[in-house]
């Protein structure tokens, strides 16, 4: 695959639609889960994506090459899906939209930890040691300031989020590289949904849900999630895995600025320090360093979804 040296018009394009697309979802969680159970939340959504992306990975052959690799594809389905999926929905009941947002910002730091400590990763720099100094005052800026004793279970659900988005794509990397990415999103979308189904649609509201939810559920599975992943790996094409990866800086200030709008969640002193220190430390950390959420794969560059 050939790289641009330059970001062309296109290419900022959709960077800034991925941006927002991976800065919103958050927002629509927050708004769901008002109406909805976590269970009946992530069928809805993976299930609804599922339609849409198991074609498009079957017309292209993506699904064959899988089959040697069920037991590592189930793992990542897990690790990467059904496990931070339904945690983050449940989290969303006691946090707001724009704290779930900055936590999820610390993968990078906990990615760079997880690569330091399995190996996958030489020394540490000065510099990327720094970082992580720098991000881990951050979480403790944003936890210290904005904790209540309410949220202690809520905070330790985020907590195996950060671990598993971080795990998720060292899978990708040790066990998936050598297969199509379009093929593993969407089998892992049509597992976690079959998994779900029986307690999601048990769980399911008696009434019909509000038309802001209804948008929400929609939103979150058509754009978020199955437009999500084909705009990634059009922008991958278009300016490589480095750039691309720097739309990890950008969801957060997203979904806090949405948050703060929107839903007229306060900016808090710990939110908006935490928010600096943790993006100021993740560039850090993994600056230079090959993307931890990129891997080649045939003619496509895997990338992990945080949302």
């Amino acid at each position: 695959m050939t790289v641009n040296h330059h970001v062309t018009r296109r290419g900022w394009i959709l960077f800034a639609a991925m941006g927002v697309i991976w800065g919103i979802p958050y927002l629509l969680i927050k708004v769901a889960v008002g109406e909805l159970s976590p269970a009946s939340l992530v069928f809805l959504r993976t299930a609804t994506a599922a339609v849409i992306l198991l074609p498009l990975a079957a017309a292209r052959g993506n699904l064959r090459p899988l089959l040697p690799h069920w037991r590592a594809l189930l793992m990542y389905t897990g690790i990467e899906i059904a496990i931070p999926w339904f945690l983050l929905s449940e989290a969303e009941i006691h946090l707001s939209s724009s704290l779930t947002g900055l936590l999820v910002a610390t993968v990078p730091l906990i990615g760079a930890l997880l690569a330091r400590a399995t190996g996958a990763a030489d020394r540490m720099a000065p510099r990327a040691v720094a970082g992580l100094m720098v991000g881990f005052a951050g979480v403790a800026a944003l936890v210290g300031l904005d904790f209540s004793r309410s949220d202690l279970g809520a905070f330790g659900e985020m907590a195996v989020i950060t671990v598993c988005y971080a795990v998720g794509p060292m899978i990708i990397a040790r066990k998936l590289a050598a297969v199509p990415a379009a093929g593993v999103v969407a089998v892992s979308l049509v597992v976690t949904a079959a998994v779900y189904a029986p307690i999601g649609i048990l769980q399911l509201p008696g009434s019909l849900v509000s038309a802001n939810v209804i948008a929400a559920v929609a939103t979150l599975a058509i754009v978020c999630t199955a437009l999500a992943f084909l705009v990634f790996f059009a922008l991958i094409a278009e300016v490589g895995p480095v750039r691309a990866t720097i739309i990890t800086y950008v969801n957060p200030a997203v979904a806090l600025l949405l948050g703060v709008l929107l839903l007229h969640e306060r900016l808090t002193m710990g939110a908006g320090a935490g928010f600096v220190l943790i993006l100021l430390g993740s560039f850090l950390a993994t600056r230079r360093a090959a993307p931890r959420t990129t891997v080649r794969s045939h003619d496509t560059v895997w990338a992990s979804s945080e949302t």
